[in-house]
């Protein structure tokens, strides 16, 4: 079956940045749908990346996941990594699962083996956006607890981010997770993000001084770049370290399994290559004994659900993140968009992702320029002290 008509469509949500969803049409009239990872003032970058990319589906056999990543990868990119290209693919790749699926009559996880759950966990993000103080995060995170999440994700730490940060940052972030660790009780998950922020000397601190709260992990303490920083932070502490948003297809995660520098991985199928390379990278975290926990900075909508049917096909899955700003979106988008119960989101049998997309609602919230930020000067900055 192939593809006839191809089309990248960014949408503004209502919520900080432009959602950027891909549409395949095949011969049949088959229609499938994906979405490729977004970031403020580089949504346009990826955008542009999918609609080149999208040129050279057409005409091809919409079965050819597989070999079309690959030519992708070999001889439209020659082998050249970005965050705009391998969200353009992720986004690319899933919708042709999507149609697939729909094609053959079968939810995308049946096609990819079948599950080894039912339910997949998740953990709510985004309730944390421009809180300051620890009264702040306490109050929204019961909030969210009362809404029925049973794990939440936020970063403690204040700004600016800074590499180097005075002692007084270290204060504060211990003093939001005590407020928001007594807020919510014991039997909540506290999951902190910080964001590839931190120097291992600082992060190591905050870490031995957070133990005591019992937090689910620490994600990204340092960046990504540095494998050996985050593995002297993972020797150091006893809580799980996470790393892997920022880390693109299966060669980009070799070094993390090679050093055991992580707990947990995060690949984001939205920008790791799509559901299949997302499953492969899983595959390889399972036979080194590290779990996945896939990150979705991304819509509740499509990129949430492709990550439930490949974390429903994962031994090694432990829990994915649900963005609660982008809820009210997709419920306008789908009727069928995925939501917790609990804590938990029921695997969906309906074939593709099992969503429809009304185009007509989709079409009408059209992409917005992103307010220009006020990045620092140099006379902004101040010496950090330790």
């Amino acid at each position: 079956m192939k593809v006839k008509a191809v089309e990248c469509l960014p949408v503004h949500p209502g919520w900080r940045k432009n959602l950027i969803f891909i549409r395949i049409e095949l011969e049949d009239g088959t229609v499938g749908w994906g979405e490729s990872y977004s970031q403020y003032d580089r949504d346009e970058a990826v955008a542009a990346q999918a609609r080149e990319l999208l040129r050279y589906l057409v005409g091809r056999d919409v079965f050819n996941i597989r070999y079309f990543c690959q030519v992708a990868f070999d001889d439209y990119a020659q082998r050249r990594s970005s965050l705009e290209f391998w969200s353009a693919l992720s986004g690319i790749e899933m919708a042709m699962w999507d149609a697939v699926g729909k094609v053959v009559g079968q939810p995308v996880y049946r096609l990819l083996g079948g599950k080894t759950r039912d339910k997949v966990r998740v953990y709510a993000n985004g309730w944390g956006y421009k809180l300051k103080t620890p009264d702040d995060y306490a109050r929204a995170a019961e909030k969210v607890v009362a809404e029925g999440h049973t794990a939440l994700k936020f970063d403690p730490l204040p700004r600016p981010w800074r590499t180097y940060i005075p002692s007084q940052h270290i204060r504060h972030a211990v003093e939001v997770v005590r407020a928001v660790r007594d807020a919510v009780g014991q039997d909540v998950e506290i999951l902190l993000d910080l964001h590839r922020r931190l120097a291992p000397v600082h992060a190591i601190e905050l870490a031995k001084r957070l133990e005591v709260f019992e937090p689910y992990w620490i994600e990204e303490p340092c960046q990504k770049e540095n494998m050996d920083a985050i593995r002297e932070v993972r020797h150091a502490t006893t809580i799980p370290i996470v790393t892997g948003e920022a880390l693109y297809g299966r060669g980009d995660f070799r070094q993390v399994f090679r050093d055991r520098a992580a707990d947990i991985i995060n690949p984001d199928v939205s920008n790791c290559g799509g559901i299949l390379e997302l499953l492969l990278i899983a595959a390889q975290a399972e036979s080194e004994m590290i779990a996945v926990s896939p990150h979705n900075y991304n819509s509740t909508l499509l990129s949430l659900s492709a990550t439930v049917h490949a974390s429903a096909c994962m031994p090694n899955f432990t829990i994915t993140e649900y963005f609660v700003p982008f809820e009210q979106f997709s419920a306008s988008v789908s009727k069928q968009a995925l939501t917790p119960v609990n804590g938990y989101i029921t695997v969906p049998d309906a074939p593709g992702l099992g969503l429809d997309i009304d185009e007509a609602v989709l079409r009408a919230l059209p992409a917005k320029p992103y307010p220009t930020r006020s990045l620092r000067h140099s006379e902004d900055d101040e010496q950090a002290t330790f």
